[in-house]
């Protein structure tokens, strides 16, 4: 190969590990992410016990406010029930009363279980809110681990980058263009060996896409220093020392 498709070689190594390098910080970097993410998601469910309970906390107060107007009912009933002139008045007040303190108890029922609800709210809220507390401490240990190490891989792409600038530098502009547009395309992969197919002499095939290539485009390359590209994926087609 000659000194365009040998320096796409060397550019497709140093893009390996220019991505690679990058891959590595998102990685180290969205571990932060997901630990906020965590402790977001505590939060949120904290406030939705917070709104549960004051929906809880309401209803029991208006039960409460029932409650002590059916009290003051009842004390009208007894006073009627004493003043009842036959049994028949004294009959009908005394099925009023008991309905009356039957609804009652029925009421305080209730409001011993919304009290029962509104305890466990709290329980469950306080339990939330000592995660949070926990996750947030996670988060500061995480979050300076990944300051640390994204410091380093900063640096680390920095160097590469001024490596990959150096390579492509030796490289016409037109075969960079080709090169960037398809290593875009294939996350990276923009150069790949054409193989020969096992058991096949003559036979070859693209590395990336492992559809046939002809022989016409093998015998160019060995023969010319310009970019042959599969018809099939279009990535950049090199020799291997197969099919050299």
């Amino acid at each position: 190969m000659g000194p365009v498709l040998n320096g796409l070689v060397k550019l497709q190594s140093v893009e390996n590990r220019l991505r690679a390098a990058k891959a590595t910080l998102t990685r180290c970097r969205r571990s932060v992410i997901v630990q906020e993410n965590q402790v977001r998601s505590l939060q949120s469910a904290l406030e939705a016990k917070k709104e549960e309970a004051q929906l809880t906390k309401v209803q029991c107060d208006r039960l409460e406010l029932e409650l002590k107007s059916r009290d003051a009912e009842i004390n009208k009933l007894r006073a009627s029930l004493n003043n009842a002139k036959t049994n028949k008045e004294y009959a009908a007040v005394l099925t009023m009363l008991n309905t009356t303190k039957a609804d009652n108890s029925k009421i305080e029922t209730q409001i011993l279980e919304l009290m029962k609800a509104l305890d466990a709210d709290e329980e469950e809220s306080a339990g939330i809110r000592q995660q949070i507390e926990e996750q947030k401490q996670v988060l500061e240990e995480i979050r300076k681990r990944a300051d640390g190490s994204a410091a380093e891989y900063e640096a680390e792409i920095t160097r590469i980058q001024a490596e990959w600038d150096a390579v492509a530098k030796a490289i016409p502009a037109a075969a960079l263009t080709v090169f960037n547009r398809v290593a875009d395309t294939y996350d990276g992969e923009a150069v790949v060996k054409i193989e020969e197919q096992e058991g096949r002499s003559g036979a070859y095939s693209c590395g990336g896409c492992f559809m046939g290539i002809t022989a016409e485009s093998v015998n160019l390359l060995m023969t010319r220093d310009e970019l042959i590209r599969c018809p099939n994926c279009t990535r950049i087609l090199v020799l291997s020392e197969s099919a050299d």
